[in-house]
């Protein structure tokens, strides 16, 4: 059986297992790309606290980079599983190419604009003259290798639409170890200190790069990239960004989150409290990706299922992902409540970045065993293809609730207020998208007993 037809036709369980698993895989070691840097970088000698929090301050141009490669991947991903789910091969491979040549535009774009206004963006973005050095240190060797990062993130993607999970998570897992490997020669060895941490990251990325290109040229994938569709075409462009802009606006969104947050936390707590929440925001990672390895694994299966019609088996999906979600989120909010010393020490040792940290990540985390059902269901609306609906619910929780919060709470409750805001958010966007989800199921339940009565007939 080919990979194309077991998406339709093997059980709903076995498909996310197999696909899902090696997602999460990749992705908890993906994340280890930052995390590994933020752990090294946080333990320099005397410089530690103000290093990572330097590191912290680029955040949002690092979630920038992100959201142009998820504009460009995960919208041509699900477009590529629609139309194989369609079986229209040929229509996958011109999605390919032009994401390919898209992928090359941006980045190129962005390192230049990158390169020319980092300096005045890290300003804005929180930093103090104690720790823009560290700051600019870092980011001008990732804005440097911006071509690579975009393209092995962009195209991963594909490589699970294309039926091979197995082959996008060892991708991922070639980039993370190689960066583990490099990352104290670099930091300690060589002494480069920060500078060394965005050296091993990006050679990383090239490894990554020229593995995924490897396998759309000249590997087993179904699909190739061609030279005839590296031609960029306005439908197919306009296609991959209708879908694309739901977690790009997503992540634009983080960034303005991240904006507005680091110049809190200056305001009200200084360089050790936006140090502190560059730590809680790699824990969160790490209880986050796995949702989003979920969420890579069943979009494939709900694209497909949806594409072909078979609207129980993608329903199915959601209901078995959300069930998980929630558990690894619970999990997460067990850890994160009963060890915070721990976690926090992990990455620096700091007397202030403890004392803020601690009852700061209790708080911010509060709600973590809600917001799990809430992620997938927003990545379950974009895989079959409703943007409207996909992005509202992928704003709701990053932007409509959270930047008011920021913006009001802190003035009355202070330093606390920050970490509250992101209390109310999660609450008030998993309660609206259960409201929107349901009011959308009874229409979904309409096509299923439809399609139902028409098998019958």
């Amino acid at each position: 059986m080919n990979n194309q037809k077991r998406l339709g036709e093997l059980g709903i369980g076995k498909l996310l297992l197999e696909f899902s698993i090696p997602a999460i895989i990749g992705m908890l070691v993906n994340t280890l790309y930052n995390i590994i840097d933020r752990i090294y970088i946080g333990h320099i000698p005397e410089v530690g606290n103000l290093a990572i929090t330097g590191v912290g301050i680029t955040l949002p141009l690092m979630t920038i980079l992100l959201a142009f490669g998820m504009l460009v991947g995960i919208g041509t991903a699900t477009r590529i599983s629609i139309k194989l789910g369609e079986h229209d091969k040929e229509s996958a491979e011109h999605h390919l190419g032009n994401a390919f040549t898209l992928l090359l535009i941006i980045s190129v774009i962005l390192t230049i604009i990158g390169l020319s206004f980092m300096k005045p963006l890290l300003n804005m973005f929180g930093a103090s003259t104690n720790t823009i050095g560290y700051a600019i240190d870092y980011i001008k060797i990732i804005f440097i290798g911006t071509v690579f990062s975009m393209i092995s993130f962009g195209l991963n993607h594909s490589i699970r639409s294309d039926g091979s999970p197995k082959i996008a998570m060892l991708s991922m897992l070639i980039g993370a170890i190689t960066n583990i490997i490099l990352d104290p020669i670099f930091i300690f060895t060589f002494g480069l200190g920060v500078k060394g941490g965005a050296i091993a990251t990006v050679i990383s990325q090239v490894i990554s790069t020229i593995w995924i290109l490897y396998y759309f040229t000249k590997g087993k994938s179904v699909l190739k990239i061609k030279k005839q569709y590296l031609k960029l075409n306005k439908s197919v462009v306009t296609s991959i960004f209708l879908i694309g802009m739901s977690p790009f606006s997503m992540q634009i969104a983080q960034c303005a989150v991240q904006i507005v947050s680091n110049n809190s936390l200056q305001k009200y707590g200084g360089d050790a409290a936006i140090g502190a929440m560059t730590i809680i925001n790699s824990l969160v990672l790490i209880f986050l990706m796995p949702i989003f390895g979920l969420n890579q694994g069943m979009q494939p299966i709900v694209g497909y299922n949806y594409g072909a019609k078979k609207y129980d088996r993608a329903k199915k999906a959601l209901k078995y992902s959300a069930i998980v979600a929630t558990i690894i989120v619970t999990v997460g909010f067990l850890v994160v409540e009963t060890m915070p010393e721990i976690l926090i020490s992990i990455f620096n040792t700091d007397s202030e970045i403890l004392r803020i940290g601690i009852p700061g990540m209790r708080i911010f985390l509060v709600m973590l065993p809600i917001i799990g059902a809430q992620i997938v269901t927003t990545n379950f609306f974009q895989s079959i293809g409703k943007v409207k609906v996909s992005m509202f619910l992928s704003l709701l929780r990053q932007v409509i609730i959270l930047i008011p919060s920021l913006l009001i709470i802190p003035r009355i409750l202070g330093l606390n207020g920050i970490w509250i805001a992101g209390c109310v958010s999660d609450f008030l966007s998993a309660i609206i998208t259960l409201v929107v989800f349901l009011k959308f199921s009874k229409k979904f339940k309409k096509e299923v007993n439809k399609i139902k009565e028409q098998s019958v007939v």
